[in-house]
C-alpha cells in the first residue's frame, strides 16, 4: 500500500530536480538582472506576455525523470509537456510546474519556484511540496499530516516548522491575487480584485500563485483569490494551505482554457457566490 509519506518523498524528490535546473541561471545572469531571448531560449505561448524557456522545459523533464522512474505506472500532468499515462495506470497522477512565475524568472524578479503535487485514486490531493530556491522557502505538506515549512533555531539548525495560516485580522491583512495574459479575462480579474480589496489592509501581487498560496498558509499573506489558474498552478499549494487549515477552494476543472474558474485560498471577506464571474457550481 502506498502512504502519504513515500509520495511525499518523491515529490520532494522531483521538486529538488526542478530547482537543480532552475539554480543554472545564477550562470547566465545574477538574480536581479533580467535574461536576454538567447540566453533563456525565450518563446511565447498564448500571447506576447505569456513566457517559457528553456529552464522550464528542461525543469519539467527532470521533475518527470525522477517521477517516472520512481512511479512507472503512475499518471503525469504538466505544464509543458501535458499530460502523460502510463500503460498499466496505477490511478495515480502527478500536477507539475516546473517553474511557477516564468516571467519573474526571466526578468530577475525573484519569486519563482517549482511545484509538484499527487492524486490519488480516490481524486484526492495527498502530497504537495512547492521550492522557491531563490527566496530560500520550501514548503511542503500530506493529507492529514499538516503543513510544513523549514525554519531555523536560534544554534542555527534547520527544522520543520508546522503551519497555522493567517494570524492577524483582515481588515490589516494582505491581499494576494495575479492576473491573467488575456486583456479580457484581466479586466474581469480587476473588478473582482476592486470588490475584495477594500476589506484588507492592501495587496501583493508577487506573479506567482503557488508561491502565493503557500504564502497564506505560513502567514506572509491573509488571503489568495484568482480566476482562471491552471491545475499545475494550485495542485500543490492548495494542499498545504488546506493542511495549514486554511479554508481552499479549489478550481472545478484543470483546464483553464475551457473552463476557467476561482481559486480561493483563506478569508477573502465576501461570499464566493458574489465572486465574478461566478464560481462555477455556486
Amino acid at each position: 500500500m502506498t502512504t502519504a509519506e513515500e509520495l511525499l518523498d518523491i515529490a520532494r524528490e522531483a521538486a529538488a530536480a526542478g530547482v537543480a535546473v532552475l539554480a543554472e541561471r545564477s550562470e547566465v545572469a545574477p538574480a536581479g538582472v533580467a535574461l536576454g531571448q538567447e540566453q533563456a531560449g525565450l518563446q511565447t505561448k498564448s500571447s506576447e506576455s505569456d513566457l517559457v524557456t528553456e529552464f522550464d522545459r528542461r525543469a519539467e523533464r527532470a521533475v518527470r525523470e525522477v517521477i517516472t522512474r520512481r512511479r512507472p505506472d503512475d499518471g503525469v500532468s504538466g505544464e509543458e509537456y501535458g499530460t502523460t499515462a502510463a500503460e498499466k495506470p496505477s490511478g495515480y497522477r502527478w500536477s507539475i510546474d516546473p517553474l511557477d512565475g516564468t516571467t519573474n524568472f526571466v526578468r530577475g524578479v525573484v519569486y519563482y519556484g517549482t511545484s509538484v503535487a499527487v492524486q490519488g485514486p480516490s481524486g484526492h490531493w495527498l502530497a504537495g511540496v512547492v521550492d522557491a530556491p531563490a527566496i530560500g522557502r520550501h514548503w511542503w505538506a500530506t493529507r492529514g499530516g499538516g503543513a510544513w515549512t523549514t525554519g531555523t533555531t536560534a544554534e542555527g539548525v534547520s527544522e520543520p516548522v508546522k503551519l497555522k495560516g493567517p494570524q492577524g485580522s483582515r481588515a490589516a491583512g494582505i491581499l494576494a491575487t495575479g492576473f491573467g495574459y488575456d486583456p479580457e479575462r484581466r479586466e474581469e480579474q480587476t473588478k473582482a480584485v476592486t470588490s475584495m480589496l477594500p476589506l484588507f489592509g492592501n495587496l501583493r501581487r508577487l506573479g506567482a500563485a503557488a508561491l502565493d498560496i503557500c504564502m497564506v498558509a505560513d502567514g506572509t499573506m491573509d488571503a489568495f483569490a484568482e480566476y482562471g489558474l491552471w491545475e499545475h498552478d494550485w495542485a500543490a499549494g492548495t494542499l498545504i494551505a488546506e493542511e495549514a487549515g486554511v479554508e481552499v477552494r479549489r478550481p472545478a476543472d484543470a483546464n483553464s482554457a475551457e473552463a476557467p474558474d476561482w481559486c480561493v485560498a483563506g478569508d477573502i471577506g465576501i461570499p464566493h457566490s458574489q465572486l465574478r464571474p461566478r464560481p462555477t457550481g455556486l
